[in-house]
């Protein structure tokens, strides 16, 4: 690819790009521009997990150096998320999961680079940062940064303002031309282009995706059942929850499915070098529609040719089409599969205090054919 086509890969379905001119100074010079993509350790990676898996997977088609950052400090910071017994283990199936989402889609991972956040976050000269950077942040606007990112509570814990701190530090350490997340992390990334040159440190590119609702129409979530597919869920789990997700008639906006098909489904496709969305109509004894862009399938749906009916039983086909290659490679994978034990242990249920019936035949119980009082 030339330098015209690199650049268009790497703006390909995102929503918006802070700097650009890094990202293109850096391909004008001939070099492989340095990318990183953080993610906190701490609940199971769900579908949703895909959107950035896949962008990730066209920054390494585009030459870009990319590494992903496994946050076990980040996750620890967030209001306790990640307990920290568990972090070790949740890291580990991060690095699984994820290089097994890329992998599903064809695209090599030995490019890839997973750097553990407290490798370098524990360093005397990380720290001195941190602290040079706390006496030059308010509170206020620490605060403001995360409040996207970082779980609100009331009376929360001093930690929650420490975490936009450390992200935008990040930049500097892994020593990156740009990070790569989603549209709700938009105010830390505004926070770290004005932040990093107060401790002495040049602003970076910020590449933002688009945020993909779930399947509830609200964020997906992985504290949120009905909004969420796990990876590892079943076939016949998938298909119940893409039928019971909502997908009004004619409504494009927030339809979580057809949000699916534009930043999963038909990039997936078009990295296994088939760019095409299928949605079977034997049953109505039609021809399939066969989609290769977004914007026709949107047009179709806003017009009822394409029904939720339709949609709904496509989706699920290619997701569990998609999904099978995880899920084969988590089957081959002893290590895998007893680190999801240790990562996220079963709950265990509290046994209910049954409460002894003592009967009548004790001191001050009534007696048996005592009646109430007139």
């Amino acid at each position: 690819m030339d330098v015209a086509q690199r650049l268009a890969l790497i703006k390909e379905n995102l929503a918006e790009i802070l700097n650009p001119e890094v990202i293109e100074a850096a391909l004008a010079e001939g070099r492989s521009p340095k990318i990183y993509w953080g993610t906190a350790t701490t609940g199971r990676p769900h579908c949703g997990y895909f959107v950035p898996a896949l962008k990730i997977a066209q920054l390494l088609a585009a030459g870009c150096d990319v590494k992903v950052l496994l946050a076990d400090i980040h996750g620890f910071l967030d209001n306790l998320k990640a307990p920290i017994e568990l972090v070790e283990h949740r890291v580990v199936y991060y690095r699984l999961t994820i290089s097994a989402i890329l992998e599903s889609v064809g695209v090599s991972t030995e490019k890839l680079q997973f750097v553990l956040g407290s490798s370098y976050q524990k360093s005397p000269e990380y720290v001195m940062d941190l602290y040079k950077l706390s006496s030059l942040v308010s509170e206020h606007d620490a605060k403001k940064a995360g409040a996207e990112v970082v779980k609100q509570t009331d009376n929360a814990p001093l930690s929650g303002l420490l975490y936009p701190l450390l992200q935008c530090l990040d930049e500097e350490y892994l020593d990156v031309d740009a990070q790569f997340g989603g549209l709700d992390q938009r105010k830390l990334f505004t926070a770290a282009k004005e932040w990093l040159p107060r401790v002495g440190y040049k602003q970076r590119a910020h590449l933002l995706n688009a945020m993909v609702p779930g399947l509830q129409g609200a964020k997906m979530s992985s504290s949120d059942e009905d909004s969420k597919i796990d990876l590892l869920d079943t076939p016949e789990a998938v298909t119940k929850k893409i039928r019971k997700a909502e997908a009004s008639p004619r409504v494009v906006e927030g339809n979580g499915v057809l949000a699916f098909c534009e930043f999963v489904l038909l990039p997936a496709a078009a990295l296994k070098g088939k760019a095409e969305f299928r949605v079977e109509r034997e049953r109505d004894g039609l021809e399939p529609l066969v989609y290769t862009n977004i914007k026709q399938m949107q047009e179709d749906y806003a017009n009822d040719t394409l029904t939720p009916q339709l949609l709904k039983p496509a989706v699920a086909k290619a997701l569990i089409e998609l999904m099978a290659p995880i899920q084969a490679a988590y089957q081959a994978s002893t290590e895998w599969q007893e680190i999801t034990l240790k990562a996220y242990p079963p709950a265990t249920k509290k046994k209910e205090k049954k409460v002894k019936d003592k009967g009548s035949r004790y001191p001050g119980g009534a007696p048996k054919d005592a009646q109430a009082p007139n």
